[in-house]
C-alpha cells in the first residue's frame, strides 16, 4: 500500500468534507459519507483504503473538536497541535478549523464526553505532537503524515498531547 497515496487522500478528504459541510446542513456522519463518495471518484483508493483514511480524518476532527474552546479561534487549535499553527505547511487550516468547530457543536448536542484517543504506527494523522505510550518520547508532525514506530523504543502506540 502506498502511504503517500493515503496522505494525499487524507488532505483531499478534508477538502471534500469542508466543502460538503459548508454548502449543506448535513450532520458530520452524513457529510463524511458524501465526501467519501466524492473522494472515491477522484482517487484510485480501494474501498478499504478509503474507509481507513476516513477513519483517520474522523478521529482527528472529533479529537480536535473536543479541544476547541467555545469560540472558533486559532489559539485553541494551536494548543491542540502543541505548536504554532503558522508553522503548519501545505495544510488547509481554515477547513480543518471549520470542520473541528462544527463537529464540536455536533458533539456538544449529543453530549458526548471526550475519550482517550490512541494512535498507532502506520496511521495517517493531521499535524500534531504525540507521545509514545511505551517510553514517553515525543514526536511532532507539521503536515499530514504517517505515524512511524517510536524512534527511541520502536513502540507502536501513541497518544496526542
Amino acid at each position: 500500500m502506498n502511504k503517500n497515496k493515503l496522505v494525499t487522500a487524507y488532505s483531499e478528504l478534508i477538502t471534500h468534507l469542508h466543502e460538503t459541510m459548508e454548502n449543506t446542513l448535513h450532520s458530520f456522519a452524513e457529510a463524511m459519507e458524501i465526501s467519501k463518495a466524492k473522494a472515491s471518484k477522484d482517487s484510485s483508493l480501494t474501498s478499504a483504503e478509503l474507509d481507513k483514511v476516513s477513519g483517520y480524518v474522523k478521529r482527528d476532527i472529533e479529537h480536535a473538536a473536543h479541544g476547541l474552546s467555545d469560540e472558533e479561534d486559532k489559539s485553541s487549535l494551536s494548543e491542540w497541535f502543541k505548536f504554532d499553527i503558522e508553522l503548519i505547511e501545505n495544510f488547509t487550516l481554515d477547513a480543518f478549523l471549520s470542520l473541528a468547530d462544527k463537529t464540536r457543536l455536533e458533539l456538544a448536542k449529543l453530549e458526548q464526553l471526550a475519550e482517550a484517543h490512541t494512535y498507532h504506527s502506520g496511521d495517517i494523522t493531521v499535524p500534531g505532537t504525540f507521545i509514545c505510550d511505551d517510553c514517553g518520547k515525543e514526536i511532532a508532525f507539521k503536515s499530514p503524515s504517517e505515524i512511524p514506530e517510536c524512534p527511541q523504543c520502536h513502540g507502536k502506540t501513541f497518544i496526542r498531547i
